[in-house]
């Protein structure tokens, strides 16, 4: 670990990594590790990083956007001109005495910058060199736009729920992004264990289309080996690999999620006899269309809330299908404390999903929100070894920038 790190509390305590990423999945994977106590510094432009200036949804705050205020706590920000000579030997500076680099440029940039695995290596040999591409750091796809949307069509994973017919519908989250920087993640920890036995640095590499179709294996293998095709049927399925009944149903005042009940159980409930004979396995799948047709007509008639308390009383699996206003204020959200809730200086008060792990002695924490771009440039460029005139002149000459809350 870096000695030089400033002391932190979690599990990582004591690693630095600096987090050069933009958009969402490297600097999601960054915040994850700054989360669990690694000193997380990230690396932008003087105008500030790309996200800072895109703002989903339009929900734009004071100084930072909502985007940027979700992907980027726990983390300090150098904000310098890596295409000038003094900002690129400030970043040796600091990868000497870092443990982990993460970006996620175009595949060639961080060549031309000269902040690729090689060069990184030179200046420190254990570092931890993990780069994220839309395709892969080479092959025909190598400067394709890696955009989640564009990555979800290419999995085939459209193709395995809704309706013959109807348009392939996208996942209503930022899904490939999503876990992409789960996976990174995953391998920066796997990464730093490796090197804690044996000293040795490494690069690792993470491209979103081989992480999107890994996350489908199940649903792959079936095809690949059972040699069993996608076919939607004519009713909306949630997937064609599992028998119907199995999707979402209109009731009077909502929607209910249904998945693979016992068929004769599922008939005496809702009061439709002609599943009493049916088998979920072999009419399950023959006769989707007509279960879920029948399913939809029984369900339309009841709220939704009669509904789950008449199935799930019986064992069958069941659930509301929730709006975001639903879910924040969900009893087992609440008890799990979900969302984390703290003041940031120029947000006010923030309230965000929180952490999706939990650790009895190096618990996860909040020490602070996003940064500002350039907010802790002169603290950091301080802490390996700048004199205040070093870094005054850097500012003045634009090759870094500054900023305050205040």
């Amino acid at each position: 670990m870096t000695e030089s790190t400033p002391a932190t509390s979690g599990i990582l305590a004591g690693y630095r990594v600096l987090d050069c990423s933009i958009a969402m999945a490297g600097p999601f994977a960054g915040q994850r590790l700054g989360d669990l106590g690694a000193d997380v510094i990230k690396i932008e432009p003087t105008t500030g990083e790309w996200q800072r200036h895109s703002a989903a949804g339009g929900a734009r705050g004071n100084r930072i956007n909502v985007s940027f205020l979700s992907l980027n706590r726990n983390k300090r920000s150098v904000a310098v001109d890596l295409k000038a000579p003094e900002g690129r030997d400030l970043l040796y500076r600091l990868v000497s005495k870092s443990d982990v680099f993460l970006q996620n440029y175009r595949p060639g940039v961080a060549a031309r910058l000269g902040v690729d695995y090689e060069s990184l290596r030179a200046v420190n040999p254990a570092i931890v060199y993990v780069s994220i591409s839309g395709y892969g750091e080479d092959g025909p796809y190598r400067d394709r736009p890696g955009q989640d949307l564009l990555l979800q069509a290419l999995s085939g994973a459209m193709l395995s729920a809704g309706a013959t017919g109807t348009p392939p519908q996208a996942a209503g989250q930022y899904l490939v992004d999503a876990v992409t920087a789960s996976t990174a993640f995953e391998a920066v920890l796997a990464a730093l264990l490796h090197r804690e036995r044996t000293g040795e640095g490494q690069q690792v590499t993470v491209n979103m289309l081989d992480v999107i179709t890994t996350l489908q294996m199940q649903e792959i293998s079936v095809f690949t080996m059972g040699g069993v095709p996608q076919e939607r049927s004519a009713e909306p399925h949630a997937h064609v690999y599992i028998r119907s009944p199995y999707g979402t149903f209109a009731t009077t005042d909502g929607y209910l999620a249904l998945a693979m009940p016992h068929l004769p159980t599922l008939g005496d409930l809702i009061d439709e006899p002609s599943f009493a004979s049916m088998d979920g396995e072999a009419d399950g799948w023959s006769r989707r269309d007509e279960i879920y047709a029948k399913v939809a007509a029984r369900l339309a008639t009841r709220s939704t809330a009669e509904w789950y308390g008449v199935l799930s009383g019986a064992g069958i699996w069941v659930a509301p299908v929730y709006s975001y206003a639903d879910l924040v204020d969900d009893e087992q959200i609440k008890h799990n404390g979900t969302f984390v809730e703290y003041e940031h200086p120029t947000e006010g008060h923030v309230k965000t999903p929180g952490f999706p792990y939990r650790f009895s002695r190096t618990p996860a924490r909040v020490d602070r929100g996003a940064p500002l771009a350039g907010e802790h440039t002169r603290e950091i460029l301080a802490e390996v070894g700048m004199t205040p005139s070093e870094i005054d002149f850097l500012a003045t000459s634009g090759v870094v920038a500054t900023a305050s809350v205040s």
